[in-house]
């Protein structure tokens, strides 16, 4: 499941309250989550995007990207 905009404005909220009176262990449990979804949706996107990119040679081919194998 992806992260919806009410994730975001939760992510927020935690991040104004832990600044202003600190979190309960619950809510620093659900804000972990929550971080953990946001990365994972980022780094998925990005992914996405270089995954259907393309790059031109030093021959003016049209190359796709590869992933490499070490990552």
């Amino acid at each position: 499941m992806g992260l919806t905009e009410n994730d975001i404005k939760r992510i927020n909220e935690l991040s104004h309250k832990s600044k202003a009176e600190g979190l309960t262990d619950e809510e620093k449990a659900e804000q972990k989550k929550l971080r953990e979804e946001y990365v994972a949706a980022i780094k998925g996107n990005i992914r996405s995007q270089l995954e259907n990119t393309k790059v031109v040679d030093e021959n003016g081919n049209e190359v796709d990207l590869k992933r490499r194998k070490d990552v």
